[in-house]
């Protein structure tokens, strides 16, 4: 409704006082939020225009939702609402957003603009969602290229020569249990090492690439900017996957123990858990083979429970 009403009164052109900024919204308590977020921002005092395009948004409701999530099938679409809006839905979830203004001539402010409406229109709206490719921080990174006709430099290196497994940690907060189970279905590929601009399709590393960057004709591309480095809360000792683990392990050293005192071993919680391991590995065989999410495959993490289940209840035997 917002933007019928803009094309409808001819404000799609912007005036010399408009200004496109990038936005770069902090993480949030939800999974899907740890990373952060990004958005652009078209604004025009002259009209009273303020709009945030955001290619975040997605739609539990669709049929199969969760399938098709699994199989890397999701389409998000780019959103489109009131900046004023837009802040205050991140203050109530006490999450801070980032401005960095974009120096650019109105032409190209113009392009961004026009490239913008052109996605929003309902056959261009929606895209298929990759986490590592395509997602809400690559997409305005290629539509500000797009307007300034060449690709953007920057002195910015971050933490090149880590692997996409320790970038993704460090944001789904390092020994915590999403971080296990995400690990427990990366393979191999997530190790490879991240080199030229492969880390910017996390918000904050394009934030960081983009306050350091230059336009082709050498001046600096932020105009005006407020940035900080994210704040990634750790996670206390008692809440790691590693003290849960070594927990599993004491109690089924535990229970071998009572079952070894009665003399006889309870088969039907190796059943529950051997069928638990047995879907876990299904799950993986699934994403490796049928899935086009980038990063999944086999890995050692998927082992860990089944060998220290299997360690404690050899120890019944031992002692037989």
């Amino acid at each position: 409704m917002l933007l019928c009403a803009v094309m409808s009164t001819h404000a799609a052109e912007l005036s010399d006082s408009s200004r496109v900024s990038l936005l770069t919204c902090t993480p949030g308590e939800e999974l899907y939020a740890r990373y952060g977020h990004t958005a652009l921002l078209v604004a025009d005092p002259a009209q009273d225009l303020e709009v945030v395009f955001n290619y975040g948004i997605f739609d539990f409701n669709v049929d199969h939702f969760y399938y098709k999530f699994v199989k890397g099938e999701t389409y998000y679409q780019l959103g489109a609402e009131v900046y004023r809006q837009f802040m205050l839905a991140y203050a109530m979830d006490d999450r801070r957003v980032f401005e960095q203004e974009l120096n650019l001539t109105r032409d190209q402010r113009q392009a961004v603009f026009n490239a913008l409406l052109e996605n929003y229109k309902p056959e261009n709206r929606e895209y298929l969602y990759n986490f590592v490719f395509d997602n809400c921080a690559t997409r305005p990174l290629a539509i500000i290229e797009q307007a300034i006709g060449d690709s953007i430099r920057s002195t910015y290196r971050g933490y090149q020569g880590l692997t996409y497994r320790e970038f993704i940690s460090h944001y789904t907060r390092t020994s915590s249990w999403a971080d296990f189970g995400i690990n427990m279905i990366f393979g191999c590929r997530a190790d490879e090492k991240m080199d030229g601009r492969k880390n910017l399709f996390l918000p904050e590393e394009l934030m960081n690439y983009m306050a350091a960057a230059t336009l082709p004709s050498g001046e600096p591309l932020i105009k005006k900017q407020d940035v900080e480095p994210f704040e990634i809360k750790q996670v206390p000792w008692y809440a790691t996957w590693y003290v849960g683990v070594a927990m599993f392990f004491v109690i089924m050293l535990v229970i071998t123990r009572i079952d070894k005192h009665r003399g006889h071993i309870s088969w039907w919680l190796d059943i529950v858990l051997g069928i638990v391991y047995l879907l876990l590995l299904a799950l993986v065989v699934f994403l490796r083979y049928y899935s086009i999410h980038p990063l999944v495959g086999f890995n050692w993490r998927l082992l860990l429970l089944p060998i220290l289940h299997l360690c404690a209840r050899l120890s019944y035997i031992s002692h037989s």
